[in-house]
């Protein structure tokens, strides 16, 4: 099915029915309908997959593609348009630019976590790019996956965009196929696996892969604001989302203080039970579940701690004193569970960051803004926000993606029209001026005799 699949969107890209500009505007115009129409039924299969809020959904998945779908509608023709370049003095009468042109067909290999979301962003920026596009959601979030299989059918062209669904099997038969890019959103060793599948054809990779996130707290800074600040972060999407703060590290003189705050924003977002609250999600399955239940052996929750796997419910959980070294320390948390690490001071902070892998996001709580520079310059991560989180993501001028294992390549906005399209360099000359390119034609004698003539004109000048 999936050969067919992929076959029928090549042929379909080949027929030259995505080139025109006013084929891709109408695609988009449709999936906006899409969006629009849909907010209830995309909503309840949230509810189904993951327990998400209905008015979460707007907020943290279809807002964001609608103003991807706009901007890209604005902007498109801009996007695709020839760029001149300069030239120099060989080239002075060529017509010399750059062109974005379409891939091919691209595979877009999305996550349970946002399986809007982090499927549609990047398929709007194929869209506009020109390219087919084969749309593969996780499994895991099941009934959204089967949604989104029937809704695309309906509203865009079904042999450009198919939707395949399934699980590993399906997703292993995808990438023995060749595609002209591999655009993957979900973690590092699975990440490893579509590198080594896509290296077989050379095809180009765009992973979006995770890790451990830092949150810095300096001492000298409103704790409680950068506390609600960092509660929601940690907490919505029940701690399922790529760019959550993983860790918090900070002195051990406002360690206290700081899981007094969270106390107190947790019981404010809420309320005393967040079991019972229609705010707080659950995790997505048993297996993830068990795997950070298993991370919390060996710790006494200073928040939180409660569980009931018959609902795949953890409680909103705050640990103190967490050893640098532990199990929970070498790998990404992916849930509601917030290790807090003293450091002794900014430069120790620095240390620990630099000594791990680098991480997707960094989040700086601080006023001094020396400081905060200085943090920026002395570590790296995919993308950083200062006294706020996550916020960085909702801006489509920003580039959006990781740096070594938190991933490769960037989008959002323009940067996913860019990744999806080749930059073709275009040079054009007329065959007059013959004269001109004497001095690079053999015999050599005859270019030697050109060039002493320039020297000659040159000194006279």
């Amino acid at each position: 099915l999936s050969r067919q699949a992929v076959q029928r969107a090549r042929e379909a890209f080949q027929s030259g029915r995505t080139r025109p500009l006013e084929f891709r505007l109408q695609q988009l115009h449709a999936l906006q309908r899409m969006i629009t129409e849909k907010e209830t039924e995309i909503a309840t299969a949230l509810k189904q997959d993951i327990n998400r809020v209905r008015y979460d959904t707007p907020l943290l998945e279809l807002i964001g593609i609608e103003n991807e779908i706009k901007l890209a509608i604005d902007r498109m023709a801009q996007w695709a348009a020839p760029r001149p370049v300069e030239k120099n003095v060989l080239t002075i009468s060529d017509e010399v630019y750059i062109q974005p042109e379409p891939l091919g067909v691209v595979l877009i290999i999305g996550a349970w976590n946002y399986p809007w979301a982090l499927t549609l962003l990047p398929l709007v920026g194929a869209i506009a790019a020109g390219n087919a596009a084969v749309v593969k959601p996780s499994e895991l979030s099941e009934y959204s996956s089967l949604l989104l299989r029937a809704l695309l059918s309906r509203y865009l062209d079904k042999e450009l965009y198919p939707v395949v669904t399934g699980g590993v099997a399906e997703t292993q038969d995808l990438l023995r196929l060749r595609f002209d890019h591999v655009f993957f959103t979900g973690g590092s060793t699975t990440g490893k696996l579509v590198m080594e599948a896509a290296a077989q054809h050379l095809t180009p990779v765009t992973l979006e892969l995770g890790g451990k996130s830092p949150c810095y707290i300096d001492k000298d800074c409103e704790i409680r604001v950068a506390c609600r600040r960092i509660t929601w972060g940690k907490f919505v999407n029940c701690g399922q989302t790529c760019i959550a703060p993983d860790y918090i590290l900070c002195e051990p003189s406002i360690q206290s203080q700081v899981v007094d705050c969270i106390r107190l924003t947790l019981l404010e977002f809420y309320g005393a039970d967040p079991k019972c609250s229609p705010d707080y999600g659950r995790i997505i399955n048993q297996r993830h579940f068990n795997r950070i239940m298993s991370l919390m052996e060996g710790y006494t929750p200073v928040v939180g701690g409660q569980s009931d796997s018959s609902q795949c419910y953890i409680a909103p959980t705050v640990l103190k004193d967490v050893p640098p070294h532990s199990r929970l320390m070498q790998e990404e948390i992916f849930g509601p569970v917030l290790p807090i690490v003293t450091v002794s001071d900014m430069d120790d902070a620095i240390r620990f960051v630099n000594e791990r892998e680098k991480p997707l996001a960094l989040y700086i709580f601080c006023n001094d803004k020396k400081a905060v520079k200085r943090m920026i310059e002395e570590t790296t991560s995919g993308g950083v926000t200062v006294n706020d989180v996550m916020m960085h993501y909702t801006l489509s001028s920003l580039p959006f993606g990781g740096v070594g294992h938190s991933g490769m390549g960037r989008y959002h906005g323009k940067h996913t029209f860019d990744q999806l399209s080749h930059q073709r360099a275009c040079l054009i000359r007329s065959l007059k001026m013959e004269s001109v390119n004497l001095a690079r034609y053999p015999p050599q004698d005859r270019r030697r005799a050109r060039r002493d003539k320039l020297n000659k004109i040159r000194r006279l000048n």
